[in-house]
Formats: structure tokens, C-alpha cells, sequence
């Protein structure tokens, strides 16, 4: 009888540290799975918008142009917030390499989007750049 009882302690035992051991599991993985979603308050809140920038192109012609540039965390907003100047400096340095007719293809603009993320994301220590949106865009 007492071999018995001990048999059931320990069964009961390990059935119960396998059942909290699979809700761990479950509850970690749920929650990882949603950390990754960002609402729109928090892209809102992560987001930074450029001024209107104005500058001629690599053949003489101007454009004027204004981004959102959504960054993955609070962190990076204050920290690209602070390192304007160089943000300002790498956008300034790609727009005036192209030339105005590359604006119009959405392939070159989503390259140059690309290649101002990447430049970005060198400079910056707290995060990074995970989206930039033209919302503005004027070709003279």
C-alpha cells in the first residue's frame, strides 16, 4: 500500500510539473509571437517625420520632398530626434545624386529608400530604422 501511494505521489508529481512545464511554453511563445506586432499607436509613437526638404537632383533640377521614417522602438525616435543632422546629412547626400526622372520609378525610389535605411541604421545605437514613407514628393 505504501509503494503504491508513493508510485501516485510520484505520478501525480510529474504530471503536474509537465502540465505548468507546457503552459510556460505555450504562455512564452504567445507572448513572443505578439511582442513583434506593432499597433498603429505604437508605429505612430516610433515614427519621426523629416521637415520639407528642398534640393536639386544630380541633373539640375529641384525637388521638394518630406518622410515618415518609422523606427522599431521609442529609444531610436529620441535618439534619431537628437542625430537630425546626420539623418538630414545622408538624405541630403543620396537626393542629390539622382537624378529627377528616377523619382517618378518606384523602383529607384524604394532603392533609395533602401540605401538611406541602410545609412541610417549605421549611425544609430538605440534601434533602427524599419520603414521610411514618402509622404510628400514634388519634382520641378
Amino acid at each position: 500500500m505504501v509503494k503504491n501511494r508513493l508510485v501516485f505521489s510520484m505520478v501525480v508529481t510529474m504530471l503536474t510539473i509537465i502540465i505548468i512545464g507546457l503552459v510556460a511554453v505555450i504562455i512564452y511563445f504567445k507572448l513572443d509571437g505578439e511582442s513583434d506586432k506593432q499597433t498603429i499607436n505604437d508605429v505612430v509613437a516610433s515614427s519621426w517625420e523629416t521637415k520639407e526638404i528642398t534640393t536639386n537632383t544630380n541633373d539640375d533640377q529641384f525637388i521638394r520632398i518630406q518622410f515618415q521614417i518609422q523606427l522599431n522602438n521609442k529609444k531610436a525616435k529620441k535618439e534619431i530626434e537628437k542625430r537630425d543632422f546626420q539623418v538630414y546629412d545622408i538624405i541630403y547626400s543620396e537626393l542629390t545624386s539622382m537624378k529627377a526622372e528616377e523619382f517618378v520609378v518606384n523602383e529607384k525610389l524604394a532603392q533609395f529608400e533602401r540605401s538611406v535605411i541602410n545609412e541610417i541604421n549605421q549611425i544609430l545605437e538605440d534601434g533602427e530604422v524599419t520603414q521610411i514613407y514618402t509622404i510628400q514628393k514634388i519634382i520641378q
